[in-house]
């Protein structure tokens, strides 16, 4: 997809409501190429990583991982995709500054083992001032509603920072405790096909449900800061480590 003709739109898209869609970003052919990086990547490169370098939803069974962290870091394919011209360009386009790449992931939501996503703000966990980020989910599997589609508060990134609160739920330690009827009926539920984009502010609430179906709901995810934010480093790190920490008590990683 060229997207450039389209930018103005977008800009004001995700300026109003906080996100965007971009239907076919990428072809069909190209998310086959990245999914099929992904079955190599897990293959090869995650068993001379940490055991950071994963999440799962149940331990040492790795049809059940549910995160892949720092991508870019490890693997020299998804590096060039994550600083390509296309993305960086978009980011920059709707942050309006240069940006920082900061992390790739690759998410999944397996087949009646995954949880939900709890209501959170991507910001909470930045840590940034301002807090100017977005999250790009590039879908490499068909989304919707029985899968754990994402869900979002149109808008609500123009509010201010909701209260979180910690949560059981693996790789998104904090979630929003004041969640209620009123949100729920303002959800968007966002459907999504193989290649399609989503992109969101750091600021705006969303959620997804557990996979209650039979297909994975596989995505990456690029993370990019604006180049006006400024992350407390030291805070970020040590609330990185307590986590960290936890979780290899309980054996989540």
């Amino acid at each position: 997809m060229n997207w450039q003709g389209e930018g103005e739109q977008l800009k004001s898209d995700f300026n109003a409501q906080g996100y965007v869609v971009l239907e076919g970003f990428i072809d069909g052919r190209e998310a086959d190429e990245v999914a099929a990086a992904i079955d190599r990547y897990i293959a090869d490169v995650l068993p001379t990583l940490s055991e950071s370098a994963a999440f799962y939803e149940v331990k040492d069974q790795p049809e059940t991982i549910m995160r892949l962290q720092n991508l870019g870091d490890h693997d020299e394919y998804f590096r060039e995709l994550y600083l390509s011209d296309r993305f960086v360009g978009l980011a920059e386009l709707l942050l309006d500054d240069g940006v920082v790449a900061k992390n790739m992931q690759w998410f999944n939501k397996p087949p009646r083992v995954a949880d939900q996503t709890p209501p959170h703000q991507d910001g909470f966990y930045f840590m940034l001032e301002p807090n100017e980020a977005l999250t790009m989910w590039l879908a490499l599997d068909s989304v919707d509603e029985e899968n754990g589609c994402i869900r979002y508060l149109p808008a609500s990134h123009r509010g201010e920072m909701r209260p979180h609160q910690r949560t059981e739920v693996l790789g998104f330690s904090q979630g929003i405790v004041d969640y209620g009827d009123a949100d729920t009926e303002a959800e968007v539920a966002i459907h999504a096909n193989p290649g399609d984009l989503i992109v969101h502010h750091c600021m705006i609430v969303h959620r997804a449900d557990a996979n209650l179906s039979d297909r994975n709901r596989a995505a990456l995810g690029l993370v990019y800061f604006a180049r006006r934010a400024r992350a407390d480093q030291d805070r970020a790190e040590a609330y990185r480590k307590e986590l960290w920490t936890q979780w290899e008590k309980e054996g989540r990683l």
